[in-house]
């Protein structure tokens, strides 16, 4: 059943359905399918160069269904993603014609994008459509393409059924003729043009801008078998946008932000959520850590709580850095505790993530604690801040009862004696731990590590009235998520949203069918 209500047209002319490609049935990456899905546009191109191999597996990671990608011919005749720009060392965006595939495999993808990147080449069709296999699907934007040959790429790779061809219509005949319909086609229509009688070509899905999309021409589709895509790019990515194709009827969207409209939709549809989650230094897997960017994605993928590092600068200024060494994240060498805040204010925290957000600063924790919005709670990790001190700031802007500290037994109890109103959180590893720390503490919560988790562990936790938070490792699947929710955890700590609001999606439709 769709998210929303798909408004039935009456009264357009019918199509020529003898045009018309069977119904064609896509690859799952997720089982059960969501009724709406997202494309990547050039992949997760916010987070590694794109069109490259990186970009591709982090949406793989994310748990996508779809990434949209460029196509282009080489001088020697080789099919690459790529869709113009600047490179490393070039002046101008360079041409894929002008250069065979053994030059371009040279080039640099990645040095304009970041350091960090530095040496991402060229990603060949062929080595796409491996990478893709079993694992996610691809709409191909075929710029210049050989359709024979594209086609024998597809059937050779075995990714038939995880492919959408997209480019001119006279391709798309080519591309249906040579696979015999296995291979599915994406057309393309222009601002304000409407379905007509007579269509000599009925691709398996239409492309809209999405500000074109309406319930009447996606019904219209529908009745004949056509899926409807919606281009939300641009200023038109934004929530307002994608409700607006999504109540139509569209089935797919194109977006460069693809988390923002997965978490936009559950957090809509979820509720009351099975459970709570917390992203870890802000959204650090779309951000710098701990910088500003990093939870204002944080708040737009609708996290309950946002966790947070405060270290303490020379001067006895406040800063969220988790490492004692400004090395890692920022420009700046050397231990924070040896440097001003006025050294440590000039430093830039977001040029090592990505070219774009260089001139990022780590924030201190007053214009941080000023910008957190209603509605989010705190997970203070208090790395080196003096209990007063954080007790004061806490105080200043009126997050007493929004915050949960995360630091040990023995800085908690002198928290405690300071202000009994902050909640407290104490790392446990066991549940005898858990019996000693209860009584003198009174803790809100524990912080607890994965592999303690269990059953009875939980159990044990909420029979003396404390909650148990834990952070979730890279290696655990949604499967595992699932698993901690049904034992009854509070809060979830992650770098991957998108597994969290996976897990929930799941657990939620297992409590509505019981």
């Amino acid at each position: 059943m769709r998210i929303f209500t798909i408004v039935v047209l009456l009264g357009l002319a019918p199509l020529a359905t003898s045009a018309a490609e069977p119904k064609f049935e896509f690859f799952q990456p997720l089982v059960p399918p969501r009724p709406f899905q997202v494309m990547a546009h050039r992949g997760l191109a916010k987070l590694a160069p794109a069109n490259s191999r990186l970009a591709i597996s982090l949406a793989i990671e994310d748990g996508l269904e779809w990434v949209d990608l460029p196509v282009q011919r080489s001088k020697d005749g080789q099919h690459v993603l790529f869709d113009g720009g600047k490179l490393a060392d070039f002046d101008e965006p360079i041409a894929v014609r002008e250069r065979s595939l053994a030059e371009l495999k040279k080039l640099d993808l990645g040095a304009t994008v970041a350091k960090r990147f530095t040496g991402t080449r060229f990603l060949p069709l062929t080595d796409c459509l491996a990478a893709i296999k079993g694992k996610i699907n691809v709409s191909l934007d075929c710029q210049d393409v050989d359709a024979r040959q594209l086609v024998d790429e597809i059937r050779s790779a075995g990714v038939a059924s995880q492919v959408l061809v997209g480019g001119p219509i006279e391709l798309l005949r080519q591309v249906r003729e040579l696979s015999g319909g296995t291979i599915a086609t994406l057309a393309r229509r222009q601002t304000g043009r409407e379905p007509r009688a007579g269509e000599d070509f009925i691709p398996t899905v239409v492309d809209f801008d999405i500000d074109q999309i309406t319930s009447e021409i996606c019904s219209h589709w529908h009745t004949h078998g056509v899926r409807v895509r919606a281009r939300a790019l641009g200023a038109a990515d934004q929530w307002n946008s994608w409700d607006q194709a999504i109540s139509a009827g569209a089935d797919y969207l194109v977006t460069d932000v693809p988390e923002e409209v997965i978490a936009h939709v559950l957090n809509r549809q979820l509720q009351p959520r099975p459970v709570r989650f917390a992203l870890h230094r802000g959204a650090s897997r779309y951000a710098p850590e701990n910088t500003l960017p990093a939870y204002e994605k944080a708040y737009r993928l609708h996290a309950d709580f946002v966790e947070f590092d405060v270290r303490t600068s020379r001067d006895g200024q406040f800063f969220l850095l988790h490492d004692a060494r400004l090395d890692r994240t920022t420009n700046g060498k050397g231990p924070i505790r040896e440097a001003t805040a006025e050294t440590i204010a000039r430093l830039d925290a977001g040029d090592w993530f990505n070219h774009a957000l260089a001139g990022t600063r780590a924030p201190t924790l007053d214009a941080f604690l000023s910008a957190v919005p209603a509605g989010v709670e705190l997970y203070f990790d208090a790395k080196d801040i003096a209990p007063e001190a954080l007790s004061a700031t806490l105080t200043k802007h009126g997050l007493v009862e929004r915050t949960v500290v995360y630091q040990s037994a023995d800085y908690l109890q002198q928290l405690r004696k300071i202000d009994a109103r902050i909640r407290r959180m104490p790392p446990a590893a066991s549940s005898e731990q858990v019996t000693a720390l209860a009584p003198s503490l009174q803790p809100h919560a524990v912080d607890t590590r994965w592999n303690v988790l269990s059953k009875a562990y939980i159990d044990h936790c909420h029979a003396a009235g404390i909650q148990v938070f834990a952070d979730a490792p890279f290696h655990v699947d949604v499967n595992g998520y699932r698993q901690a929710i049904q034992w009854g955890i509070d809060l979830i700590q992650t770098d991957h949203p998108l597994r969290a609001w996976r897990a929930m999606e799941l657990e939620f439709a297992a409590r509505e069918k019981q």
